[in-house]
């Protein structure tokens, strides 16, 4: 009888030991996975504590923001509400990345105000406007380092040849390796500038606030999907808030981003996204239209095919009259 009595302690303890340890488990598991911004937390491994105290909190990016930054740098940044003149604000609400160049050359960049404590228009850790991956290494490429990125680039260009069936060594594309090297690291050398630069002082003071539009900016870019041109003309419109922005200065931002791999619809948001940063308007509108050789060359190939892409932040989104206005004056008759 005594035996038997004691098998339901037996296995009741055993019953809490496994609950004691499976518990356990589940908490180191917790500690060894929890994250504090992205970064592995650093808590030390404690005895599981006990049903009235409360559990640690882990704390994580939501997927939501994980989704933001990962987009941050190509053109996209998180919404945010409007402010009271109508302007949206764009600065990211995610605290900045660590800054990934050495010591020597962030301070460099302090001592020719490029670094973070400079005054720049633009609300960038480097001025230049959603820097792609390697845009950095390539702004601050010495002269040894951009000859060896054309002479990689030419070798990559050789093996394209080769593997649509020519013959890179005959006469006519011997050189042509090399030449296409040169044009391409050209016709994407807005990577190499930087928005603070381009807009440089050219911010003044007007007590003016009637629409500023300058209209069929000629842009040529490259389609990031196959490589290929796409060409058009842009105007972009602003109402100031006391403050100007020299004329050339426009035709310039949009120089800049064209010259990226870009698309059309990013673009035309970039573009907008950098006046509005740069003097915050009342708005700003931004509409472009384009013809992609993606499009007429290849693929579906329709000729004459246009893309029209627009963008209205501020009082160009919130008020019809003036977003009509603006659209008007675009599409009259130039007198000139």
């Amino acid at each position: 009888m005594s035996s038997e009595s004691e098998e339901p302690s037996t296995t009741i303890a055993s019953t809490d030991d496994q609950l004691i340890t499976t518990s356990k488990k589940l908490f180191d598991l917790q500690l060894s996975n929890a994250t504090i911004n992205g970064q592995p937390s650093e808590l030390p491994h404690t005895q599981p504590q006990s049903p009235s105290v409360a559990a640690p909190t882990v704390l994580s990016r939501t997927p939501s923001q994980s989704l933001l930054l990962a987009r941050e740098g190509y053109g996209f940044r998180p919404s945010t509400t409007p402010s009271k003149t109508g302007s949206a604000i764009t600065t990211p609400l995610l605290p900045p990345l660590p800054n990934p160049l050495p010591l020597a050359i962030q301070d460099e960049e302090q001592k020719n105000g490029r670094g973070e404590s400079s005054s720049s228009p633009i609300p960038d850790q480097y001025g230049l406007g959603w820097p792609a991956k390697s845009t950095l290494s390539r702004l601050n490429a010495t002269a040894e380092e951009k000859l060896e990125r054309e002479e990689k680039l030419a070798s990559a260009v050789r093996t394209l040849l080769e593997c649509i069936g020519e013959d890179p060594d005959r006469e006519g594309l011997q050189r042509t390796p090399a030449r296409y090297a040169q044009a391409l690291m050209w016709m994407t050398r807005g990577y190499e500038e930087r928005l603070s630069d381009v807009i440089n002082d050219a911010i003044f003071a007007e007590d003016h606030d009637e629409m500023v539009i300058v209209r069929d900016i000629d842009v040529f870019s490259l389609c990031e999907h196959h490589l290929v041109p796409f060409t058009g003309k842009i105007s972009i419109g602003y109402i100031p808030n006391k403050l100007v922005l020299g004329l050339s200065k426009l035709a310039r931002i949009a120089e800049t981003f064209s010259r990226r791999l870009q698309v059309q619809e990013r673009l035309t948001r970039q573009i907008a996204i950098a006046v509005q940063e740069a003097i915050k308007p009342q708005g700003v509108a931004v509409v472009m239209e384009a013809t992609h050789l993606c499009m007429t060359m290849r693929g579906v190939q329709k000729p004459g095919s246009t893309t029209v892409t627009s963008t209205m932040l501020g009082a160009f989104r919130t008020r019809q009259k003036t977003r009509e206005e603006f659209l008007t004056l675009i599409r009259s008759q130039s007198r000139i």
